[in-house]
Formats: C-alpha cells, structure tokens, sequence
C-alpha cells in the first residue's frame, strides 16, 4: 500500500471531476492537501471531505493563469504546512469549435488555463523544490495533445505543450531530485462528457480496446503512483489512462 504520510500535496482543478477525485485519493493514503479552483465552494467542500477522513486541507481560489495567484498558492501552502512535496497542475477548460471558426477569445483563455497555467505552477513549485532538492510534479495532460481532435484545436495545443513542457522540466529538475510527469487521460467519465450524444460516446469507445470510458479514479490512481515514491526512477514521462486508445 502506498503511504504518503507527512507529504503534502496541492491540487489544481481540485473542486469537481479528476482533481477532486486526485485528492481524495492522496488524501487516502495519509496526505494533507491544498485544493485550489476557482470555485471556492466546491473547494471548500473537498477540503472538508479531506478533514473527514483525517487529513489536513486547505481551500484557495485561484486562477492559475495569472502567475502571482499560483505563487500565492504555493505561499499560502507553506505557510500552513511548511514544505510542498507533490504538485498536481490539474486545472483545465475547454473552448470548442472549428479551427475557421474559432474566436481569438476561445483560443487564448484556452492556452492561458491549460498551458500558461501549468507553467505557472511549475514555475512556482521548482523554486520551493529545488530547496528541498525533493518534490513530485504531475501535469494532466491529454490524449487529444498526442493524436489531435477536429473542433478542439486550441484544447490539443494546450495539452501538447503541457507535454513538451513536462519533459523540458523533467531535464532541468532532475539533478535537484524532483521527478516531473504527465498524465494523458483518454475518454473519461466526468461533468465535462456527461452531455455528449449518445453518437458520439459510441464513436468514441470504437476507438477504445478495452470498450469501456474511463473513470476519474482510473486517473487518480496513476497519479498516485507517480506522486508515490515507486515512481522515484520515472520521470519526464507521459502515462495514458485511456484504455488502449493511443498506443
């Protein structure tokens, strides 16, 4: 069994879906962790659950793509518990529509949540871990940022770049023992897909060997190996959680 206690942990996008699924699973294995969003309620909500099961938690709303909000999470989180030892850049929208379509507004809020706002929380993470010299960095990416997606160009250039940012990190962290990784999930059960048409969930699990959608646990648990210190040899990395769909 994985224990992670005495790390803590700050989770991005941590209100709903795969983030609040994230934490409660690090939670689980004796983690105390941050939950940002910017949806302070659902946040708060989660860190209760937390609190519930034991653990410590906070509950900060925060807007990842502004630089000065993501340093002021990894200030808030040490200023309660002292050290950071697991990063989750969870956070992520989606805006879609065909590439001649596209607004100029889509496109931007996009790359500036999904991208920009990984960046971000790299960047404010690495200084307090090169400190350290220990910490887990995991970047949720998507399958859509390997093999692309016709009406989500924006979204896939996002996740692509969380990719490419990933390993560059990975290469420049690793001599201070930090490990930086991805998670690629595929078609996954959450809020976000629920309203598909029923077409296009069939579309989707023809695609899929395994005949089945993911689940926010299924990517919950990768993420917890990879904050896990099984994973101390893995790093610059991209695990599919997507049942066999990009092989």
């Amino acid at each position: 069994m994985i224990d992670l206690t005495g790390k803590t942990a700050i989770v991005t996008g941590g209100a709903r879906g795969i983030g609040k699924a994230i934490v409660l699973r690090l939670a689980g294995a004796g983690a105390d962790v941050a939950v940002s969003d910017i949806d302070l309620a659902g946040a708060e909500a989660v860190a209760a659950e937390v609190q519930a099961m034991g653990r410590k938690s906070l509950a900060m709303k925060g807007d990842v793509s502004k630089l000065a909000e993501a340093e002021a999470l990894i200030e808030g989180t040490l200023a309660a518990w002292g050290h950071l030892d697991i990063l989750v850049n969870n956070a992520g929208i989606t805006r879609d529509g065909l590439l001649v379509r596209m607004e100029e507004a889509q496109w931007d809020s996009v790359i500036a949540v999904n991208l920009k706002g990984t960046f971000n929380g790299v960047k404010a993470a690495a200084r307090v871990m090169m400190k350290q010299h220990a910490g887990k960095i995991i970047n949720i990416a998507s399958v859509v940022g390997v093999m692309g997606n016709a009406g989500q160009a924006n979204y896939a250039a996002s996740k692509a770049g969380v990719i490419g940012l990933t390993k560059s990190a990975a290469k420049e962290l690793g001599g201070r023992n930090i490990q930086v990784n991805a998670v690629a999930p595929g078609y996954i059960e959450t809020d976000m897909t629920k309203d598909l048409p029923q077409s296009a969930r069939e579309s989707f699990l023809t695609l899929i060997p395994l005949k089945r959608p993911g689940t926010a646990q299924d990517v919950a648990d990768i993420v917890l190996f990879l904050a896990s210190p099984l994973a101390d040899y893995v790093t610059g990395q991209v695990l599919h959680a997507d049942g066999g769909m990009v092989m």
